[in-house]
């Protein structure tokens, strides 16, 4: 019988790559989006949900209908927005909000009806997608910074509490993702200090050792790796996948 998998934000960017490439691990494929044309866009022996991450009634149906399906083997708690880039002083409390709770909060609903499917089969994995903004701190990303930063500290005690139970938990930590998402963090960050576009991506790239962004296809061969038995002991770790960050806010 196939492992069973849910991805959330799973219709693109990193949450498809995952998909895919547990997918080609032979695994049945769960995805939870927002996006009803990413999930239509999907394979069609994907079972696809429109739902929202941060939403507990949504989380709740779909998490009914994996244990009516059989339960679950590995959670990829994935979804996350970048939120606003300004100063501090700058940012409104309902932009915050939104940033922390879609973050955050998706990935606390993910793990809260995950682990009971887990402890039940005795066994599973949750793999978290952080960010290396939540090891470092970014400057004008206040609310993602600390979201990511305290997904970190979730899933550590996630470890600790399910450990016994035969269950896993990590951390996934990013660095800058070629795709949509950063093109946006790009220009916003851009207008913020006062540069273009390229010379914050540059700056980006020369702040890491391999002087590179990673790809999506990165996170999710890390993912598959961390819900694989290779990977049978690790747990509570905290990886980032960014070609190593030297300086998280380089300015050239």
């Amino acid at each position: 019988m196939k492992q069973r998998v849910l991805i959330t934000a799973g219709a693109s960017g990193i949450g498809l790559a995952m998909a895919q490439a547990f997918d080609e691990d032979g695994y049945e494929i769960w995805v939870t989006d927002v996006d009803k044309a990413a999930l239509n866009a999907l394979p069609s022996h994907f079972h696809g949900h429109l739902a929202n991450a941060a939403s507990e009634d949504d989380m709740k149906a779909v998490f009914a209908k994996i244990e009516t399906a059989g339960g679950l083997d590995v959670l990829c708690a994935n979804a996350g927005i970048a939120g606003p880039t300004a100063a501090v002083e700058d940012v409104e409390l309902a932009d915050w909000q939104q940033c922390v709770s879609v973050n955050l909060e998706g990935a606390f609903l993910a793990a809260k009806y995950a682990a009971p499917l887990m402890k039940a089969a005795g066994k599973g994995a949750i793999v978290v997608t952080s960010s290396t903004a939540g090891i470092y701190g970014y400057p004008f990303r206040a609310p993602y910074a600390a979201a990511k930063w305290a997904m970190v500290g979730l899933t550590k005690t996630l470890a600790m509490e399910l450990g016994p139970y035969g269950i896993r938990a990590n951390v996934i930590c990013p660095g800058s993702v070629e795709g949509p998402r950063i093109e946006g963090v790009l220009e916003r960050e851009a207008e913020a200090k006062g540069m273009t576009r390229d010379q914050v991506y540059a700056g980006y790239a020369a702040g890491t050792s391999m002087r590179s962004f990673v790809q999506a296809e990165d996170i999710a061969n890390m993912a598959v790796f961390l819900a694989s038995p290779q990977s049978r002991l690790v747990s509570g770790q905290v990886i980032s996948v960014d070609g190593h960050t030297e300086n998280p806010d380089p300015k050239i």
